[in-house]
């Protein structure tokens, strides 16, 4: 197998030798579990895109090299990529996530032609509709059973019914999941470039039972849901607090540039700071960064400030700058990054150590102008959650306007 680096480059191609339109591909978790997944293949003026698609998601990766049979398809954000062969008409090779240091190179295999996400040789007739919010536990009957939300929407119930949604927890969603219903079994996946998501449960009397849910080849959790419309987890806003005796918060990080920046610094004097803890491996990390990219360009002249605290997966600085660089140029992102070079929600507790502990990236701190801390919350809730996502931004639309107006 070909593991050894390359240049990344966008192709420029004299000749086309990928086939275009949609493929079907599949990730080896273990040895009865693949993970399968769909993108499709675009070839413009020479140069090769890979689209990624999980339900309404679309990902798009334009950092191709083909070398003869070889080809290697860097991912954007984060830090993957996948190494493969051209045989024919399928890709063969391996996906590589760099923000993990064990199971992180899972065995690839990808066809052309297949529109098809989950292959089931038969069918039942119709299918029971799963529509609709359920009451999710995971490993339940164990000391370390959570809650969560599961937000499903099915269309064509009847033979081939296509199944979307995500589930939310009390740290943030698992984003666009995309699959179908067949024989009173739930299937769902998603990859994103940075997490590989499988879930599986069988329907029985109105119950989802037997469920599994993988992610990638190093996490697997059992599962189980029933129907509950009022269904509701903690309030993100409760869960990470300052410590008694606190009403600041106080650090000091290098910037992308090496200088070393403070919460003190004159800049942040008497202005309205949101401070993001977040990650470039963390999906719903990007998926705030994308939207607080643009906050802070409708609010920055309105007197906000947005310091990114960046904890990334790895001990080399510069590598932790170019990760950070990747994502700020990506979504135009204005606003300032320091890196931490800590990683983790303990290390992450730790370099706050005014906090009762950091539980989620990312999390989300509101100060004021007097530099007092006024909200921290919890998680994020993606754009794949719908409802949830809208008014998420509208309370931090109405927050921050009312910590500007103070």
């Amino acid at each position: 197998m070909f593991i050894a680096s390359l240049f990344f480059f966008t192709s420029t191609m004299a000749q086309q030798v990928l086939k275009t339109g949609n493929w079907r591909a599949e990730l080896k978790l273990n040895d009865t579990t693949s993970l399968p997944f769909n993108f499709a293949v675009t070839y413009d003026l020479g140069i090769y895109a890979f689209v990624f698609k999980n339900g309404e998601e679309r990902i798009t990766a334009n950092e191709i090299a083909i070398h003869k049979d070889s080809v290697f398809i860097k991912m954007p954000v984060f830090d993957s990529e996948f190494k493969c062969k051209l045989i024919g008409d399928s890709l063969k090779g391996v996906w590589i996530n760099h923000a993990r240091k064990e199971k992180n190179i899972l065995p690839f295999i990808a066809g052309f032609g297949n529109p098809h996400r989950f292959v089931i040789k038969q069918w039942t007739n119709y299918e029971p509709v799963v529509t609709g919010k359920w009451e999710v536990t995971f490993e339940p009957g164990t000391a370390d059973a959570y809650k969560a939300i599961g937000i499903f929407e099915q269309t064509n119930v009847i033979q081939g019914s296509v199944l979307t949604g995500t589930f939310s927890t009390e740290t943030g969603d698992y984003r666009y999941l995309e699959g179908i219903m067949a024989n009173n079994n739930l299937f769902l996946s998603c990859f994103d470039g940075a997490h590989a998501f499988l879930f599986k449960a069988k329907l029985k009397d109105e119950q989802l039972v037997n469920g599994d849910f993988y992610s990638g080849a190093h996490g697997h959790e059992t599962w189980i849901a029933k129907r509950n419309d009022t269904v509701n987890l903690r309030n993100p806003n409760s869960l990470t607090y300052l410590k008694p005796g606190y009403t600041k918060l106080d650090f000091s990080f290098k910037n992308l540039e090496g200088k070393e920046v403070s919460l003190s610094d004159a800049k942040y004097k008497n202005k309205v700071i949101i401070i993001q803890l977040m990650g470039t491996w963390c999906p719903n990390c990007v998926d705030e960064t994308k939207d607080l990219a643009t906050f802070y360009d409708k609010y920055h002249s309105k007197g906000i400030e947005i310091i990114g605290l960046a904890f990334e997966r790895t001990d080399d600085f510069s590598k932790a700058v170019a990760n950070v660089q990747r994502l700020k140029t990506r979504f135009g992102a204005k606003y300032d990054f320091l890196v931490t070079m800590k990683t983790g929600a303990q290390q992450a507790s730790e370099a706050l150590p005014m906090l009762n502990k950091v539980m989620a990236f990312p999390t989300s701190i509101y100060i004021d102008k007097k530099g007092e801390v006024r909200k921290i919350y919890t998680g994020y809730y993606g754009p794949a959650t719908g409802k949830s996502y809208l008014e998420q931004e509208e309370e931090t639309r109405k927050f921050v306007e009312k910590l500007l107006a103070e």
